[in-house]
């Protein structure tokens, strides 16, 4: 049993490690500087597109989908990691993913909140986005993917936001060098929160039913996406698997994710003790299995069309085999999928520096793997190409076009960096009680 004295030191070098970072150091200026000033010139190359249209991209009649699109499914299916680790994970009582909760959850919500301005970036005319509310039909999947993108949001913000009530009013009464501002934000958001065994009973029933809810919400949001694709007749769209293998390949993006800001914030934070070695070799075995599974659905993607081998994907599937996207298909499949499965087959692989190393390239690929669902098919009409200009035939996108997609990659480490910066990265409360450090009275 541990003593009272005991378990008080125990709760302030707790508080003390975990709220460590929480202040404006020079090295957080200078990051926020260089991301704020990168913003700044995509935002200005966004303007050169809002005032002479999407001509300044390489966007046309043919390809009308390009990176902007294939940036969209990539943030939904990273978004997608908060409902894996939170509520699959979580749910089944892994008690492993409680230091890494909160960042799988960060990380959704910056993705999802971001995802749909990435939509807006692909818009002629961004003004008539209210269109879609206002007269959007039940028929159209666009109208159920905004749908489920913003109720996914919401959910994900929930999930951030009351796991971490408990640990506002901690830090706001305990840590002394909480920058000045920062003290009226902790004590509105905190809601007077007093570690009554009441108010944790209605903040644990809340947090269950919301980790219920984002599963069906999660699987909808990308199966929806998935359907911008695959209600076509278009050759490489065409499939009914494209909502599982569109989930499982999110699972596998936001795997990496959540392993590339456990390494970064470990290291910058100095959170060795509440993330270790356990926890990369256990977010490196999700990692395997979701890949495994990814793997099985590209097989299956091209295995079925390439046995029936009908006209159109017949030629789009020899142009991803053997002719001009040959080299990224296989660069993406070896060396981001099938290279990346046999090294975390391997527990040495599975330590911090080598699984993050992995997870970076999973997660480049998992981009570029967009990018190949997107562009190709629209490279190969259905009409013959007849007396147009050159460019219409192939894609290639602009400087302009490039800049603009690096905003909301910009948008994401912002957020994500704001919100670790200013708010606990692991749950303080939750950690305390897992070391059985409870009922501790909260002024």
């Amino acid at each position: 049993m541990i003593g009272m004295d005991e378990r008080d030191k125990m709760f302030e070098k707790i508080v003390s490690d975990l709220t460590r970072h929480i202040r404006i150091n020079t090295g957080f200026l200078v990051w926020i500087g260089f991301l704020t000033v990168s913003l700044i010139v995509c935002l200005y190359a966004y303007s050169l597109q809002l005032k002479h249209g999407l001509g300044v991209t390489g966007l046309r009649d043919y390809v009308s989908w390009g990176l902007y699109i294939a940036t969209f499914v990539f943030f939904v299916a990273t978004s997608l990691i908060g409902m894996l680790i939170s509520a699959v994970i979580g749910l089944i009582g892994m008690k492993w993913v409680t230091p890494i909760t909160r960042i799988a959850e960060t990380i959704a919500v910056a993705f999802a909140a971001v995802a749909g301005l990435v939509i807006i970036m692909d818009m002629g005319r961004p003004e008539r986005l209210a269109y879609v509310f206002l007269y959007g039909r039940f028929q159209s999947p666009i109208l159920w993917d905004v749908t489920v993108v913003i109720t996914y949001f919401v959910l994900s913000l929930l999930l951030l936001f009351l796991p971490m009530i408990g640990d506002m009013a901690v830090i706001r009464s305990k840590v002394s060098t909480l920058p000045k501002w920062l003290k009226p934000v902790y004590k509105i958001l905190s809601l007077n929160w007093t570690n009554a065994p009441e108010q944790n009973r209605i903040i644990a029933r809340c947090i269950r039913i919301l980790l219920i809810l984002i599963i069906p919400a999660a699987l909808a949001i990308h199966t929806v996406t998935s359907w911008l694709f695959a209600m076509t007749v278009r050759p490489g769209w065409d499939s009914t698997i494209f909502g599982p293998y569109f989930v499982t390949g999110a699972f596998v993006a936001g795997s990496a994710a959540v392993i590339i800001v456990m390494f970064i914030l470990q290291k910058n934070y100095k959170l060795h003790d509440y993330i270790y070695d356990l926890h990369f070799n256990n977010m490196g075995k999700v990692l395997a299995l979701v890949s495994l599974v990814y793997l099985y659905f590209n097989i299956n993607e091209f295995i079925v069309p390439g046995y029936k081998m009908k006209e159109g994907e017949a030629y789009h599937l020899h142009q991803l085999l053997a002719g001009k996207d040959a080299f990224l298909f296989w660069f993406v499949q070896i060396g981001c999928l099938v290279i990346p499965i046999l090294l975390m087959l391997f527990r040495r692989f599975r330590k911090p520096v080598p699984i993050t190393v992995i997870s970076v390239a999973v997660f480049f690929g998992a981009w570029l793997k967009r990018y190949i669902i997107v562009v190709p098919t629209q490279e190969h009409p259905f009409l013959p190409i007849q007396h147009v200009p050159h460019n219409f035939m192939v894609y290639t996108p602009t400087l302009t076009e490039i800049l603009i997609t690096l905003a909301p990659f910009t948008m994401v480490l912002i957020i994500i960096t704001l919100i670790s910066k200013f708010f606990p990265v692991i749950p303080l409360c939750e950690t305390a009680r897992e070391r059985d450090i409870e009922n501790l009275k909260i002024e």
